[in-house]
């Protein structure tokens, strides 16, 4: 082990020992400091960038070079001035260029002038841009091992991106969606070498973009711009394999490119629980690779374009196929339109033991699932944008939604009180089946007038959807009461049903919102403010016992029957200030939110009908101060109102579960919650190290919790009650650095994170409160040996504790440890080799359920005939040990489950790369600097 932390520290400690090279830039009229000017050095034999860094706030830089007697250029390059070239015809000690005084653009200078480039990295006034070309990455590499090279951005083993410590939540091509926003298809898809830049920026609604605001989400959004030479041409990959185990996975993926039109067909067919469209050059689309998380095991679950598929656990069969459609009609519209069709099927077994907490005791609840879940949708969207003029924009986005599902799920389950005694048991079939149709569509019109900073902007979102669902319940439920409290069993209950539910649930929201922005001085602004909002739910159910006579469901239960409505419908005036300064940005609104809840019920012959009507405060406060180009505060603060659903607050008794009743409480009063955030990062392209760190949360002033009563037997009835003091945080911190010598690199990465909760609520009339607070360190390294060899260790535990109030247990812990190992060999040439170990410990998991297990992963690869094709042999779970066993404390409860997961198989797979662009192809020299 010793051996292995020294082989690891070894590069760490080569990449030390170099020279410098150093200087300072500054304003030749002004004599001020450039700061974020980038500076590079590129080889004069072939243009290979060598090395970069970012002028500080001095406009001091300094890089850290081997010796080598090979020349080169330095190079300067800062928006709005000239660029700066000096030849060096080596470097075998530290070189101090002294004060370099650069001139504006425009006006000329004595140094060597040459063709403008784009330098590795550029800082715009609100843009990070990166020139793809000067990050070296394998010819077939896709966009996602592009961006993993970039400094300042991390992936993590769930696919979450982060730049600077700030999430992306948006990716776009050339400013449009590719299929989705969130870009998961663009990342694995796409090839890097098509793309010219990568540019980064603060994620913008459509009123922001329009009104020039700075953005009010602490997210990043990144646009891929294609290069030229690419933007004309027709490129993909088709693959497909077989395996053991009857085991088969498939994907498609065509792209044709014409300027600003494009046109991407995706297709996918497997039986290994995955998207299908991931296309990793590794693993391709095996799911427990390096597309997708590992440290659960393999569960099953999956979404496209906002649509859930796989159920979250169980091995799924999935297929899926979309068209991706973007073009400039005119130069005052344009379009991207797409369609998803997608269907999966689930099968799972699922078992779990829950122990749930009483004040006097607690009771457990062994049962045991065979569940079968098939899904299929329709998706189509669209994003429409026209400019009649400069000063106007107007952006529709429509979206349309149609899906079936069905749920069958096979089940039995015992429950056994604190002295051990068989309270209650049951054994039934579920079979669920629904059908969705959706309509959402957001509109966004925006003008300039005149006057600079003077805006005006209209918003309308809408959706509606309609689900029917039949639920078919054949079970035969036994309750066991011990009435002389002797120990034994002296009376018998029993609910048995066979029954079908039919329900219809309707649900509409409206969101409108007019604002008048009105400029008082050159940093300051007032906004004037008017917002409509309705939400409202329909849930019609009507239940039918089984009739022996007619051989149907014909009997008619008023039991099961009822009508539920709730609406709320929100005014809401305000009035804002933003300040917009070259280092802080600060807006605040406020005003008067007038609140109209209505909510109807019929059952059982009665009918209720509730209405409140309430003034709240509306408040909503964030910004930021940037203290340097690369430093930077950022936070949020906002208060809102919720008003309870039907379910909570009608005199409606749901008696669908023979094991819990749920019964609305009348005199709810809403929720108010206060939110903040706030976030402190920095990134020093410099040293190629930064770190941030964040925390959030949410305090309930008024909370709705569940007030839960059981009887000897278990049987439940749940009602609610307002509760006060309940609390939601979050907070993390995370700090990574990248040494690099030539060809080679080292990436270290340091993160924690975790929350803190109190949770309050009643069981059996008594007020508990749970304490419960979580943390989970992280360490990840990777090292590049130039392109042949990457080594990615990491290794990480969560350590999660809850302290409990009015129950007889006073704490709960568990700890899991998780620990990864990621080689990847491209040595000999041709030949891809890559293995995944990864190993999860946890520790405090319930007797009967497995603490741990190894999953280990091995694909080998070859290209050939010029690299067009790639034949593989990869093994899943080499070691068969792979398993899906959780432990989650709640507030109430502590459950140890165990789900199916896919077992070792092989597979053989086989992918053809075609790639016929119309112009010249890139060429990328040596990513080293040669000697």
């Amino acid at each position: 082990m010793f051996r292995l932390i020294l082989l690891l520290l070894l590069p760490a400690v080569a990449f030390s020992q170099s020279v410098s090279l150093k200087g300072k830039l500054v304003d030749s009229q002004t004599n001020l400091p450039l700061e974020a000017a980038t500076v590079y050095i590129t080889s004069v034999k072939d243009s290979t960038t060598i090395d970069y860094t970012i002028s500080d706030k001095s406009g001091d830089f300094v890089m850290r070079l081997r010796s080598s007697n090979q020349p080169f250029y330095l190079k300067t390059s800062y928006i709005g001035f000239k660029d700066y070239v000096r030849r060096f015809e080596g470097i075998q000690e530290a070189i101090d260029v002294g004060t370099l005084k650069i001139d504006e653009a425009g006006n000329t200078i004595d140094e060597v002038v040459v063709k403008a480039e784009a330098p590795p990295v550029r800082i715009k006034s609100d843009t990070l841009e990166f020139n793809a070309a000067s990050f070296k990455v394998k010819p077939d590499a896709n966009v996602e091992t592009l961006l993993k090279q970039l400094p300042g951005v991390e992936i993590d083993s769930d696919g979450k991106i982060t730049v600077n410590g700030k999430e992306v939540n948006q990716i776009l091509v050339n400013g449009k969606p590719f299929f989705d926003k969130d870009g998961k298809v663009a990342l694995q898809n796409l090839p890097s070498d098509i793309i010219s830049k990568v540019q980064v920026s603060d994620t913008k609604s459509e009123k922001e973009k329009i009104t020039g605001s700075t953005a009010s989400s602490n997210n990043a959004s990144i646009n891929l711009t294609i290069d030229e030479d690419k933007n004309k041409g027709f490129f993909g990959k088709v693959m497909g394999g077989f395996g053991t185990d009857d085991r088969y996975e498939s994907s498609l993926m065509v792209n044709y490119f014409k300027g600003s039109q494009k046109i991407s067909v995706l297709g996918s067919m497997n039986n290994i629980n995955s998207t299908g469209f991931t296309m990793n050059e590794v693993f391709d689309s095996m799911g427990g690779g390096r597309n997708s998380s590992v440290w659960m095991g393999d569960n099953g679950s999956f979404s496209i374009n906002g649509m859930q598929f796989g159920g979250g656990a169980g091995i799924t069969r999935s297929g899926l196929i979309g068209i991706n459609f973007a073009d400039e009609w005119t130069k005052e519209f344009s379009s991207t339109t797409n369609y998803f069709y997608n269907s999966a099927q689930t099968e799972n077994k699922n078992r779990t033991r829950l122990k749930n907490l009483l004040p006097e005791g607690t009771f457990t609840t062994n049962s045991s699932r065979d569940q079968v879940r098939e899904q299929f949708g329709h998706n189509a969207g669209a994003e429409f944008t026209f400019k009649p003029d400069s000063l106007t924009t107007i952006t529709f986005q429509p979206k349309i939604i149609k899906g079936r599902s069905w749920n069958e799920s096979v089940s039995s389950d015992e429950t056994i009180n604190e002295q051990g005694r068989l309270v209650r048991e049951s054994a039934g079939l579920l079979d669920r089946r629904s059908e969705n149709n959706g309509l959402e569509n957001s509109f966004n019109a925006g003008r300039a007038l005149g006057k600079k900073g003077r805006f005006v902007n209209l918003y309308a979102y809408f959706k509606n959807d309609r689900v029917q669902s039949s639920a078919r319940d054949v079970s035969d439920n036994f309750f066991y009461t011990d009435t002389d409290n002797d120990g034994i069993t002296d009376q018998t209950q029993t609910d048995n049903r066979n029954q079908i539910r039919l329900e219809r649930d309707l649900t509409d929201t409206f969101r409108g919102e007019f604002e008048w922005t009105e400029p008082v001085a050159d940093s300051l602004n007032l906004k004037f403010q008017f917002e409509y909002n309705h939400d409202q739910n329909v849930n019609d159910r009507r239940g039918f016992d089984f009739d022996t006579d007619t051989n149907g469901y014909d009997d008619f239960n008023d039991l099961l029957t009822n009508y539920m409505m709730a609406s709320t419908r929100a005014i809401v005036p305000k009035v804002g200030l933003g300040i917009e300064r070259s280092k802080l940005s600060l807006n605040l609104t406020a005003g008067s939110a007038v609140y109209n809840f209505k909510a109807q019920s019929d059952y059982l012959g009665t009918r209720t009908s509730l209405r409140q009507s309430e003034i709240f405060p509306s408040a909503n406060v964030w910004g930021g101060y940037r203290f340097t180009k690369s430093k930077a505060l950022w936070m949020n603060y906002n208060f809102d109102v919720n008003y309870p659903s039907a379910v909570q607050v009608l005199p409606v008794e749901d008696l669908s579960s023979p094991l819990n009743t749920t019964v609305g409480n009348p005199d709810l009063a809403p929720r108010r919650q206060h939110y903040g955030y706030l976030s402190f990062r920095d990134y020093n392209f410099a040293t190629k190290s930064g770190y941030s760190i964040y925390g959030g949360g949410t305090y309930w002033e008024t909370d709705i919790a569940s007030s839960t009563v059981f009887d000897e037997t278990r049987r439940s009835v749940t009602t609610f009650e307002n509760v006060n003091g309940n609390l939601n945080t979050w907070f993390g911190a995370n700090w990574n650095k990248t040494f690099k010598r030539d060809a080679h690199s080292l990436r270290l990465q340091f993160s924690v994170n975790g929350n803190y909760g109190i949770n309050k609520g009643y069981v059996n009339q008594e007020l508990y409160q749970a304490n419960s607070i979580s943390f989970t360190p992280r360490a990840n390294l990777t090292y590049n040996f130039g392109e042949l060899l990457t080594v990615n260790p990491s290794y990480s535990f969560t350590n999660s504790t809850t302290n409990y109030d009015n129950y007889v247990i006073s704490e709960q812990s568990n700890v899991v440890h998780r620990g990864m190992l990621q080689v990847t060999s491209y040595w000999p040439k041709k030949v891809v080799l890559g293995t995944d170990l990864n190993y999860t410990y946890n520790s405090n998991i319930a007797d009967g359920f497995k603490k741990d297990f190894y999953l280990l992963n091995v694909s080998l690869g070859y290209n050939f005939l010029n690299d067009a094709f790639l034949a593989k042999v990869k093994v899943y779970d080499l070691l068969d040990q792979n398993q899906n066993t959780t432990r989650s404390i709640g507030a109430t409860s502590i459950t140890d489950q165990e789900n199916t997961v896919l077992k070792r198989y092989v597979m053989f797979s086989l992918t053809y790369k075609l790639t016929k662009f119309g112009g010249k192809e890139k060429k990328s020299g040596p990513g080293f600097w040669e000697h």
